[in-house]
């Protein structure tokens, strides 16, 4: 069967594949269910093979490279306009065959299974942040009910409730009490869950040498580093620090015509977890800047009382972008900036 590039639309149990020759012309259409895929890509010759990253895609695209074929991914949204008429899964194999051979495409990194791994980590804690800030509110709300408002901060809620559930309190009859008992053990496993990822983390970065260089950046800690590296793998995939920053929505969204430029608030592109944890590292870097004298802390601090501190911190967190790209690119170590 003579096919150059190969097109997978990926589901759950009926993928649809699409093959062209090398001069463009169809000729294969096919359904084929889960456990048929790879049976059928042993058979074929070494081909290009596109699909879109979505939910199983790092998984094929490893399996189907060990039979050697050239696999590259890519974003949905790059495939969106590549799809004729109405939307079925047999043009969504058409418009990936298509989308893949374009010399301009953009292409996503094949995860290993050790970034995925890391990934699963960071997802779960994260998971576990969130149930354990609606169970705070809960709680919070619950007690506001009574005529008991408790002072912002996850520890001034811990010391409230310990102090309810130690005292008689009017206001606190027998079944909120349970509730309260029930409530605190759960925060506390909440807690337990979280200090164990925490640990599980801190052990990848110290793990790899390529997270202790990444961990030399202000700002920049085990769930940046392992978050980064797991996310991007090779930084070699951007050509530059820029195009890093803006694949993390980092950089101003631009509606710009003819001679007119104008420049937006920063995209929110890419990936929201790990923007989050670089602005976040950002603040707390900002946080300290001001007692610091060397050129970064001295730039940071002007940048703050002229901008305000967001604009600040979103600076920051695009200009350790940029640093993170040199260290992962060039392999080179962080050297701190010089005093003012």
């Amino acid at each position: 069967m003579n096919i150059k590039t190969l097109g997978i639309d990926l589901a759950k149990n009926v993928f649809r594949v699409h093959g062209v020759d090398a001069l463009g012309k169809t000729t294969l259409q096919r359904a084929l269910r889960r456990r048929q895929l790879l049976l059928f890509m042993a058979q074929l010759p070494p081909c290009l093979v596109g699909m879109e990253a979505c939910g199983g895609a790092h998984y094929w695209a490893r399996e189907i490279a060990k039979l050697g074929h050239q696999v590259k991914l890519m974003s949905p949204r790059f495939v969106r306009p590549y799809v004729k008429s109405s939307k079925n899964d047999a043009r969504d194999a058409e418009a990936i065959c298509e989308a893949v051979a374009r010399p301009s495409m953009r292409f996503v990194a094949v995860k290993s299974q050790t970034q995925q791994d890391v990934l699963a980590l960071h997802r779960v804690r994260a998971l576990l942040i969130r149930e354990r800030t609606a169970l705070m509110n809960q709680i919070r709300g619950l007690l506001a009910e009574r005529g008991i408002v408790v002072a912002p901060g996850a520890a001034n809620l811990r010391r409230a409730v310990a102090d309810l559930l130690g005292a008689e309190d009017h206001r606190v009859s027998a079944i909120l009490r349970h509730i309260l008992v029930e409530a605190t053990e759960r925060l506390r496993s909440f807690e337990q869950r979280l200090a164990d990822y925490d640990q599980q983390i801190l052990h990848f970065a110290r793990w790899d040498a390529r997270t202790v260089r990444l961990m030399a950046v202000p700002g920049v800690g085990p769930l940046i580093a392992t978050a980064l590296l797991a996310t991007v793998g090779d930084a070699r995939q951007f050509k530059s620090g820029r195009q890093l920053s803006a694949w993390l929505g980092l950089v101003p969204r631009e509606h710009s015509s003819g001679e007119r430029k104008i420049l937006l608030g920063i995209s929110k592109c890419g990936d929201r977890y790990l923007r989050t944890l670089l602005i976040h590292g950002a603040r707390s870097t900002l946080y300290y800047a001001a007692r610091k004298h060397d050129r970064r802390s001295v730039w940071l601090t002007g940048l703050r009382e002229r901008c305000g501190a967001n604009i600040a911190a979103v600076a920051l967190a695009n200009k350790n972008a940029r640093v993170l790209w040199a260290l992962l690119s060039r392999n080179e170590e962080f050297r701190a900036p010089a005093a003012a």
